[in-house]
């Protein structure tokens, strides 16, 4: 079967986007944005035609979303993990609210299928409820439902 990896992760903003203390994560955003895009295995991510996800509040004024395509857990691991992106979300707590739920979901869909935004925040809510399964996973269960 011909599949990518969906993933969608939410973060609760501290403050404004324009606010002074998140400038070095907004200043930042296009670089790692870019590096996503260019990065081997990345198929898709959800933005305005301006290329702004930022814009993009389905779940309220406070909080953001990152919806995105790749072509296999590796692929999304090595960005997260082992590129410049690391550094910035190793500030995560510096500009967003922490949380005890789950904030990253990942799913299978048929390639060529982008996911739509109410149903990855269903997937989202499942992992939060119910916990990992093969609708619904972290990086952590990936290899189980891979």
């Amino acid at each position: 079967m011909n599949r990518h990896l969906a993933q969608l992760n939410v973060a609760h903003l501290r403050a404004q986007l324009d606010a002074p203390e998140l400038a070095d994560f907004v200043n930042n955003l296009d670089r790692i944005n870019g590096l996503a895009e260019a990065s081997d295995g990345f198929v898709w991510r959800l933005k305005t035609q301006e290329g702004d996800a930022t814009a993009l509040r389905p779940l309220g004024p406070d909080m953001l979303i990152n919806l995105s395509l790749w072509r296999d857990v590796e692929s999304l691991r090595s960005f997260v993990y082992r590129t410049a992106h690391t550094d910035i979300m190793r500030r995560r707590a510096d500009w967003f609210v922490p949380t005890d739920k789950a904030y990253t979901v990942l799913w299978w869909v048929s390639a060529g299928h982008l996911p739509d935004m109410a149903k990855a925040l269903s997937r989202l809510e499942r992992l939060q409820k119910s916990g990992p399964s093969q609708e619904a996973f972290g990086f952590s269960q990936a290899a189980t439902f891979s």
